[in-house]
């Protein structure tokens, strides 16, 4: 997320009522979680396991609940709940806009676009010539979508970042402020949700074609040219290649990258990062030779054991 007009140190320390650490005057372009940074960005830590990958990231201010020395030509913000203070930056900067119609006069629409009879699509989207929006389709605020592109119905762009900090006798959600890239020729299935980034951008490459009922979690990035099969969940923060082909019901954990040209076969849970030019099969994904050899094995056990005894 990037701020209206940059901010100083200074002036984000005031209104979080917080120490700081570092040249008052430094600006600050926006705010990110880690997996999104950039330079120029705010980004918050809360727990020690993350303290160095955070200070060392592209992050220029740090928001952390501990004084620790402050690396060179950053700025660091104390807080005793970074959390949400960088919920309360968030809300404040990138707050919610009621729509008081279907489609909203800020909404930028291409030549030869058709947008059927139920379509809401919020505010400041953008979407590209040639489009076909089926009935039922929801486009949240921000989305950006290129030419050529087929949503079919009932299909949600842009619902918040399934992200939560346990708060024992409750979950505080952290604030979405980010948004949604669907490049050229992308074709989305019926009932698919395609979730916004918490504050950086999920994204479809080019060309890609996804069936009904898929989900894709915040941050995800997937490349050119990739089919995903019906009921196919990605998590969050998820890097897939090009020409990446997930068979139904495949389940992708998050935080992992999975390779170009990768196939993974139905039902397969993928719980680490695949390595390119590679066939996945499985409950738990693995290579497909060495899952099959396994599926043989079994089926021989019967005549061993009865060998055996």
């Amino acid at each position: 997320m990037k701020f209206p007009q940059p901010l100083t140190l200074a002036e984000l320390a005031s209104f979080l009522t917080c120490d700081f650490v570092g040249n008052g005057a430094m600006l600050v372009l926006g705010c990110n979680e880690i997996h999104q940074v950039e330079v120029g960005d705010l980004s918050f830590v809360d727990h020690p396991k993350y303290y160095d990958k955070c200070l060392n990231s592209k992050a220029s201010v740090v928001l952390i609940n501990k004084n620790v020395a402050c690396p060179v030509g950053k700025g660091l913000i104390i807080s005793a709940d970074p959390f949400a203070d960088f919920n309360r930056i968030g809300k404040k900067y990138m707050p919610f806009e009621a729509s008081l119609q279907s489609i909203s006069v800020s909404a930028k629409i291409g030549e030869g676009t058709v947008v059927q009879p139920n379509v809401f699509i919020g505010h400041h989207v953008q979407i590209g010539k040639n489009c076909l929006i089926h009935a039922n389709v929801s486009i949240y605020d921000n989305v950006v979508i290129g030419d050529n592109v087929v949503i079919h119905a009932n299909t949600v762009l842009g619902a918040d970042a399934f992200y939560f900090k346990n708060r024992g006798t409750q979950r505080e959600k952290l604030w979405s402020t980010g948004s949604i890239e669907i490049a050229n020729d992308v074709e989305i299935g019926a009932g698919c949700t395609i979730d916004k980034g918490v504050s950086g951008v999920t994204y479809i490459g080019r060309g890609t074609k996804i069936d009904n009922q898929v989900q894709i979690g915040h941050d995800t990035v997937v490349g050119e040219l990739c089919l995903f099969a019906a009921q196919v969940g990605v998590s969050g923060c998820v890097k897939i290649g090009n020409n990446v082909t997930l068979w139904g019901q495949v389940g992708v954990t998050s935080g992992i990258e999975i390779g170009d040209n990768v196939v993974v076969m139905g039902k397969a849970g993928v719980s680490k990062t695949l390595a390119a030019d590679t066939t996945y099969a499985g409950l738990i994904a693995k290579e497909a030779r060495a899952h099959w050899r396994e599926v043989v094995a079994l089926k021989q056990l019967p005549e061993l054991i009865k060998k055996i005894k």
